[in-house]
């Protein structure tokens, strides 16, 4: 899909030094979603023009030559087809919805394990990622996918590492839960390259998104997605937690707002959200918590007062338990990003 530039006739720093241009190939899945995929490409190609010259040139690949469909009934003529697909610096698998395990040929699996085999950095958009697991090339990578389908894909290959995260970027594999998702992720991956930080910043203006989200942010998982309209109460006390992180509403008392029993409160957490009231809500402060560390410069000391720590030594205790990292690591962590 090759693009074009015009207008770029004004002088601009950015094009003293010409770069060679990078060859992206999106590898479309039959049932591939729109939106991740008209992300990716659309960002590359604000990119270009935020650069004033062309860095990233789009292929779309296919299994053969033939149109293919995406879930929203729009067909796309692929430009090669695996066995004749030009050299790419990165490829990124899209795919489908809801995933299909047919689409995993033989032929198509040995071809992404060829391209791991030349250093080729991989990606997967939404349940691409499904499709490079298939191919065993995920093993000992951190990866995401749509929450809709984590536990799906942590049921069918337990060895593999799975985040909840809008997106990962471990080494060369590169994954995104989907989605406008996926527009964060090219951003960057723009952002690492050399003078890919303004790039980024003035690509991000052009698609009037007004913030980058990090690759430490966490997709919010609706919880009327996971309770349906079953569970109205629990939805109710999630609702006040939520709404109440600073300082935290006592169990008793959050029986007593929905007019039930501890023991019932319990019952519900364990049953549907397989946490304790207390475990659960934990869990929201301490979310909150990293949020405010990646996103933020206040002292890790306000940041445990606003999320409900009688002090800095028991937050940080529990960041760290619940993490793998102290507060102070955390934020180094994300700082290096």
């Amino acid at each position: 899909m090759a693009q074009t530039l015009k207008g770029t006739a004004a002088a601009d720093h950015l094009t003293k030094a010409q770069k060679p241009v990078k060859t992206i190939g999106f590898l479309v899945l039959p049932n591939f979603t729109t939106i991740g995929f008209a992300s990716a490409v659309e960002t590359l190609r604000i990119a270009n023009m935020a650069a004033h010259q062309i860095l990233y040139r789009t292929v779309i690949i296919a299994a053969n030559h033939d149109p293919v469909t995406a879930s929203n009934g729009m067909r796309v003529l692929p430009d090669y087809a695996i066995e004749d697909a030009p050299d790419l610096d990165i490829l990124f698998v899209v795919g489908a919805n809801p995933i299909v395990s047919d689409h995993s040929s033989r032929p198509l699996l040995n071809w992404l394990r060829k391209l791991a085999h030349q250093h080729i950095p991989l990606g997967g958009i939404c349940t691409g990622s499904h499709l490079l697991a298939r191919a065993d090339l995920l093993k000992g990578y951190r990866c995401t996918i749509h929450w809709e389908d984590i536990e799906a894909l942590k049921d069918r290959f337990p060895g593999i590492i799975i985040s909840n995260q809008l997106f990962e970027l471990d080494r060369d594999r590169y994954t995104c839960s989907g989605g406008v998702a996926a527009m964060d992720m090219i951003l960057q991956l723009v952002a690492r390259e050399p003078n890919g930080s303004e790039i980024a910043a003035r690509a991000a203006e052009l698609l009037l998104c007004d913030r980058v989200r990090g690759a430490r942010e966490q997709q919010r998982v609706p919880l009327r997605s996971k309770l349906g309209t079953s569970q109205p109460k629990l939805s109710q006390v999630v609702a006040i937690m939520e709404a109440n992180l600073e300082e935290p509403v006592g169990l008793d008392e959050l029986a007593a707002l929905n007019d039930v029993s501890v023991r019932q409160l319990e019952r519900l957490f364990n049953k549907y959200l397989q946490r304790t009231p207390s475990q659960y809500y934990l869990e929201l402060r301490l979310s909150r918590a990293r949020q405010l560390l990646l996103r933020s410069e206040s002292q890790v000391r306000d940041i445990a007062l606003a999320c409900g720590f009688a002090s800095p030594a028991h937050f940080s205790k529990c960041y760290s338990r619940f993490f793998g990292l102290s507060p102070m690591g955390e934020r180094k962590k994300g700082a290096l990003q």
